[in-house]
């Protein structure tokens, strides 16, 4: 699935890298816990969060995730989406709870990340 697609699921809007929303997105991880996202995403994942700070977007340069979708309509500071476009990183942002995000995505045939690889 697009990333556009994702972003119409969510109703979310692009807050940067809008111009990376034809991005593949194969599974999705949400969580708040970065080690989490560390130890089980693989490439073509996008991350679902709740937590707003850079280490979110180091988080995503390191494990060459897709793009992030801020949740529960918590909007990052500008530096941090700066640096996520400076890291070719679409951000987007959805008024959704996490779990109502990742259930979203779940029905429309998005998977998890059960293990890394």
């Amino acid at each position: 699935m697009k990333l556009s697609e994702v972003q119409k699921l969510l109703d979310a809007r692009v807050l940067g890298g809008e111009e990376y929303l034809d991005r593949q997105i194969e599974t999705c991880c949400g969580s708040d816990m970065m080690s989490d996202v560390l130890a089980f995403t693989k490439r073509n994942t996008l991350l679902c969060t709740g937590l707003t700070n850079m280490q979110v977007v180091r988080t995503a340069d390191m494990t060459e995730l897709s793009g992030v979708v801020f949740v529960r309509g918590k909007v990052p500071c500008e530096d941090i989406v700066a640096a996520a476009v400076e890291n070719m990183l679409p951000v987007l942002l959805t008024e959704h709870t996490l779990f109502e995000a990742c259930g979203i995505l779940y029905a429309a045939g998005i998977r998890g990340c059960s293990k890394k690889g």
